[in-house]
């Protein structure tokens, strides 16, 4: 894969999702934190029916910390990995009223301190809810990264670290949206739809699905100022 490749790819993803964003639904950073928090190893789509709930009922670190963990629960149990997350949830709201003036913060290492935080989900914030050009890398992103040889490692870091040397600049701050939602809707785990593919021909998977080629189509395009409607 080499740096003409690269830019050609993150050229076409911006061409059919010029405003991509994360499908979790928020209102603030705080929202986002948590969704993030909530989104590890379940759907967005689950997270979402869950804060619908939750989120006009308490949506603050105060108020969620005075639900407490038997009040929170009950909102968060058809996500999987609740109990822990209510656990994480509390803990987290309660540092950020005790460290934190109850504000996200917008630095790394203060995020990864909090519970239930790692890097990348504070990745995930950094980029989404303060504009920092970080690229998260979730099971998706790992496996495009390695499947096309865009940025290939073996850990999720190594990834990362690929993805930020060698995605041009001006595409660094969608990168992680463009890639996740690709992952998501195109270039699946099981059956990648490689005919459908919009970087096909740029792909150095070996192993494409062979099925006759139909018109590329466009992977699911999340605005930013619809997400926040």
């Amino acid at each position: 894969m080499n740096a003409d490749k690269r830019r050609e790819i993150f050229q076409r993803l911006r061409a059919a999702n010029p405003n991509p964003t994360t499908e979790l639904e928020y209102r603030s950073p705080f929202e986002l934190l948590v969704s993030v928090i909530l989104s590890a190893q379940a759907t967005d789509k689950s997270v979402n029916a869950a804060t619908r709930k939750l989120y006009p009922v308490a949506n603050t670190p105060a108020t969620i910390a005075a639900l407490g963990e038997a009040g929170l629960g009950p909102y968060i149990r058809t996500i999987g990995l609740w109990n822990t997350k209510t656990k994480n949830v509390i803990a987290t709201c309660q540092e950020l009223i005790s460290k934190h003036d109850s504000q996200v913060p917008r630095d790394r290492a203060a995020l990864e301190a909090l519970p239930g935080v790692g890097r990348k989900t504070a990745n995930v914030v950094l980029n989404t809810a303060f504009g920092e050009p970080t690229i998260a890398v979730d099971t998706h992103i790992f496996r495009i990264a390695n499947r096309t040889r865009l940025a290939p490692g073996k850990t999720p870091l190594a990834v990362e670290q690929a993805l930020l040397k060698f995605t041009p600049e001006e595409f660094k701050q969608d990168a992680h949206h463009w890639l996740i939602l690709h992952g998501r809707y195109v270039c699946k785990a099981i059956k990648p739809d490689c005919p459908a593919c919009p970087i096909n021909d740029l792909c150095e998977f070996s192993k494409k699905t062979a099925v006759a080629v139909r018109p590329p189509v466009r992977p699911r395009a999340v605005n930013r100022e619809r997400q926040r409607q």
